[in-house]
């Protein structure tokens, strides 16, 4: 990545991700231009790109769009990456509207500023927390196992053919595990404690310890004949 500065190198231009032909004091240069030196591209106003920073896990935390700024030295841009607006919200959030978005026109009449959103059928517009979002990640993951094994229950009720009892013990388990899950998820105190819920530990031979809360679930090892 390169950038263009202007002639007096005060003020870039244009960020240049791939090379490409550039018009420059129009003279056409073409792409080959970025084959050259890095002296040979500064004598054209264009210099190289350095990174500052790296980006944030985003499913955690809301981060600043990137910045570029010209190095003190003019012999580089720097793209800072990586800078933290905030956590995201661990609970839901009922949305409402702002002061800025009243002045813009965007509201209905009458609207006041922290009047909440409505949806088309006037219910509390909801923002779902990260708490929430995990629990539902959790039904989806429990029903997934727990489906696998729905022909037994069918043939149960259809053709009073007793359920494996390897497979009553596993799916009792897989609702144990959900419970146990979506009870650790909600007692997560703040972000860092959530954050935790989703990894692993592990060994001094780098090998997995514990698996995280969120993904350890009861083996199936010992119904695997009976899925379908």
């Amino acid at each position: 990545m390169w950038a263009k500065l202007n002639n007096a190198q005060d003020t870039i231009e244009e960020i240049i991700s791939f090379p490409k032909t550039m018009l420059i004091n129009g003279t056409t240069y073409p792409r080959q231009i970025f084959q050259w030196s890095t002296s040979e591209l500064k004598a054209v106003g264009i210099v190289p790109v350095t990174t500052s920073g790296t980006h944030l896990n985003e499913k955690y935390y809301m981060e600043k769009a990137e910045a570029f700024a010209i190095a003190g030295d003019k012999n580089s841009v720097v793209k800072t990456i990586g800078e933290k607006v905030a956590d995201k919200n661990l609970a839901d959030v009922n949305e409402v509207w702002t002061q800025a978005q009243i002045d813009a026109g965007e509201a209905p009449d009458g609207t006041k500023a922290n009047d909440p959103k409505n949806d088309v059928d006037g219910s509390q517009i909801v923002t779902k927390g990260l708490k929430t979002l995990a629990k539902e990640k959790a039904d989806i993951d429990a029903n997934g196992k727990l489906q696998r094994f729905d022909w037994l229950i069918q043939r149960k009720v259809t053709a009073e053919t007793a359920i494996p009892s390897a497979v009553v013990t596993y799916m009792a388990n897989i609702r144990t595990d959900h419970s146990d899950i979506c009870t650790a998820i909600e007692n997560a105190s703040d972000l860092n404690a959530f954050i935790a819920l989703h990894n692993d530990t592990f060994k001094e031979d780098g090998s997995v310890d514990v698996v995280a809360r969120v993904n350890r679930w009861t083996a199936d090892t010992n119904v695997k004949q009976y899925r379908r």
